[in-house]
């Protein structure tokens, strides 16, 4: 299965902006087949919160059409990164997932909200779950801070997930906490983990880049620098039972105690 990561340096506050680039970039990169492409964070807008009730997505209309599209064009499936998605009930950081086709088939918003970057007052908290399937392969979506809860990480791959898909706005301050909990989360879990981070900076935060592809062993099988790039690999999904049987960490569990 082929895994596509685009690592995007993302305009300020300018939904059309980043829509256009996005756009081009894929134009100008995807030539050969894709399984999954991915996008990071509140790529249409970045960490631009003040501004969201002027530039969010009102039900996420419009990234339905757009990635819709794209996915149907590609015949990949596309996890659309997250967006800020204004709803009756508020605004919310919600990734959204098509498939082939183009449906949307799974919305998910963020269930934890970063206190350090005022995430708490402008957005609302998610209260549903991120799974959904991937041509026929259980999947759970989860979105940057999400990796610092393995509980919440864990309720998913109990209940079959064995692709964890992240995209995130992760800050270059904290990069080690980055490689280290999604290897952590990837080890722990004995599931493939596709991180997609953004490049670049906004006024405030200067991000991380690194974008990874990580085994069910832990092993990284990809990883991008700081800059915007496109990011791609091929994955084995036979490893997951592979890993799963050599180390049978879920038959040992013991919930009874925890």
């Amino acid at each position: 299965m082929k895994m596509v990561l685009m690592q995007l340096d993302i305009a300020f506050g300018e939904p059309e902006k980043n829509i256009r680039h996005a756009e081009k970039l894929m134009r100008e990169t995807l030539r050969e087949k894709t399984d999954v492409m991915i996008l990071p964070e509140l790529w249409t807008t970045g960490y631009d919160l003040k501004n969201l009730d002027h530039t969010a997505d009102a039900e996420g209309e419009k990234i339905k059409k757009i990635a819709g599209a794209w996915a149907r064009n590609m015949n990949a499936n596309v996890i659309a990164g997250s967006i800020a998605q204004k709803t009756e009930s508020g605004i919310f950081n919600t990734l959204f997932v098509f498939n082939r086709e183009g449906t949307r088939i799974k919305e998910y918003s963020k269930a934890h909200l970063f206190r350090l970057m005022n995430e708490e007052k402008f957005l609302e908290a998610g209260k549903q779950d991120g799974l959904f399937m991937i041509d026929d392969i259980p999947a759970a979506g989860f979105v940057c801070y999400d990796i610092r809860f393995p509980e919440w990480i864990r309720k998913h791959v109990l209940s079959g997930a064995r692709l964890l898909f992240i995209p995130a706005e992760w800050p270059k301050p904290r990069l080690d906490h980055w490689r280290t909990l999604l290897t952590c989360r990837a080890i722990e879990n004995q599931a493939y983990v596709i991180a997609c981070n953004r490049a670049g900076s906004d006024p405030d935060n200067v991000f991380a880049g690194h974008s990874m592809v990580i085994s069910p062993w832990g092993e990284i099988l990809a990883e991008a620098g700081e800059e915007e790039t496109v990011l791609t690999v091929d994955i084995d999904l036979s490893a997951v039972d592979t890993i799963r049987s050599r180390i049978p960490i879920f038959e040992d569990r013991r919930p009874e105690l925890y």
